[in-house]
């Protein structure tokens, strides 16, 4: 029979220490360790991979081994089914963090409406009223969307086991606690011992189940990492409450692509997916602006045109400023030494502000031509042309380097409408018999200038 130990368990990042100390030794956060009982009696809980007749299981080869017969769980929300790889997987564990107001209990809640099979809403937050209220928000009736207000885990799981849904959604983890902790809800402890458990229930029911996390104010996950290790799919809701729009990017999936994203507009009747981002991502211009150029970036599977922004100033304060808005600062700071050390404009004594328009946070290397092209605008206070398109890499000896997917991005800039898109030369094209685009495809940053401006 196991014995009950205390130890105190770091709330950010899960270390242990036997006694009380003010400062974590492993993340160095400050009162950050909380007394919890680690382990008690008679509390070890089965594995879910054992076979029915209680024996483990054995090994087999890989090639006996059958796929997966269920099919996938397709939503109607497309975006939703872009960030999973397809639509929900059976038995599969999704966890769905963000900031608070940002619309994580929204988007699941019109999901558990907008499907047509039997979804179990288990909330440990809202009141059964205030979920009533949202749903007419959104203006959607289901009847077999059904809301069960529990926080214990053992409860829960036998409520599941009673309604048999073909989707759970828990909202949210923080909340749930089981009685075989003697910690408080939200604890290292309690999150680990409550996921393991929905766990277990998704893999041998077959029911994907939908977990709800908070997150800690550096932006991550709340609870302990091992939450995000065990759970199959991590989704990140993004965005300004004071905007509109919502981006939901994929951090991990074991059944599909982990760079896609997902765009959604909150209304008042609550999510609309965003089925062409590059329309909302590009802003309409009545006149010609300097240092305001279009970038064609991938993520994912996605082609997207972003429109990036520049300022160029001398620096008033003698230190010039870097400052950036959904780009790399480094990758920025690599650029304006590129444009110094090879095409000869000093920069060394501006001000440089650079401003990915729609809030989105792109890592794309294929940005790298419309931020130059946008900063040397600004710094020639003279307008680019506002039908070209721009999409390469610059290297640090001023090469424009190729980027993947070409095809794609020169097929996104030819739907809006674009007459021209500058490529690398590196990049091998096909040659399409109705292309309407014209592509310019070039070598050097000082090419490119010579290009726009003569």
């Amino acid at each position: 029979m196991a014995k009950t130990r205390n130890v105190f368990v770091c709330q950010e990042c899960g270390h242990q220490a036997p006694k009380w100390v003010g400062r974590c030794a492993s993340c160095g956060g400050w009162n950050t360790l909380v007394e919890e009982v680690l382990e008690k009696a008679g509390t070890k809980a089965p594995a879910w991979g054992r076979r029915e007749d209680g024996l483990r299981p054995q090994a087999v080869r890989i090639s006996d081994i059958e796929p997966l017969a269920s099919p996938r769980l397709v939503c109607e929300d497309p975006e939703l089914n872009r960030v999973l790889g397809g639509g929900i997987v059976p038995g599969s564990l999704i966890l769905c963090g963000g900031e608070p107001g940002i619309g994580k209990s929204t988007l699941l809640l019109q999901l558990a409406l907008q499907l047509g099979s039997k979804v179990l809403y288990v909330s440990g937050e809202e009141s059964e009223e205030q979920l009533k209220m949202r749903a007419e928000r959104i203006g959607i009736v289901n009847e077999q969307c059904f809301i069960l207000t529990e926080t214990q885990v053992e409860a829960v799981l036998q409520r599941l086991e009673e309604h048999q849904p073909a989707l759970v959604i828990v909202d949210s983890i923080q909340t749930l606690y089981t009685d075989s902790i003697e910690s408080a809800p939200g604890s290292i402890s309690q999150i680990r011992d409550c996921a393991s458990a929905l766990m277990r229930y998704a893999k041998t029911a077959d029911v994907p189940v939908f977990l709800i996390g908070h997150i800690n104010k550096d932006g991550q996950l709340a609870g302990p990492k091992i939450l995000e290790h065990m759970v199959d799919t991590v989704l990140q809701f993004e965005g300004d409450r004071h905007h509109t729009y919502r981006i939901l990017r994929t951090l991990k999936n074991r059944f599909g692509n982990t760079s896609e994203l997902g765009i959604y507009e909150m209304t008042g009747s609550g999510l609309r997916p965003v089925d062409n981002p590059s329309e909302i991502l590009i802003s309409q211009r009545d006149e010609a602006l300097s240092g305001i150029s279009i970038a064609a970036a991938m993520e994912g599977l996605r082609p997207l045109l972003i429109e990036t922004q520049a300022l160029v100033s001398s620096a008033v304060y003698g230190t010039p400023q870097r400052t950036c808005t959904g780009y790399d600062l480094r990758r920025l700071n690599m650029l304006l030494a590129v444009l110094e050390k090879r095409c000869g404009f000093r920069l060394g004594a501006q001000d440089v502000f650079v401003n990915i328009a729609g809030g989105l946070r792109v890592e794309d290397p294929g940005m790298d031509l419309g931020i130059v092209a946008a900063i040397l605008s600004s710094y020639q206070n003279l307008s680019l042309p506002g039908d070209i398109v721009y999409c390469a890499e610059v290297g640090l000896a001023g090469e424009v380097r190729a980027v993947n997917r070409i095809e794609q991005r020169i097929a996104e800039a030819e739907k809006l409408g674009f007459n021209q898109i500058i490529v690398s030369k590196y990049n091998r094209l096909q040659e399409p018999e109705k292309r309407r685009i014209k592509v310019i495809q070039t070598g050097r940053v000082d090419e490119v200038f010579s290009l726009l401006f003569g």
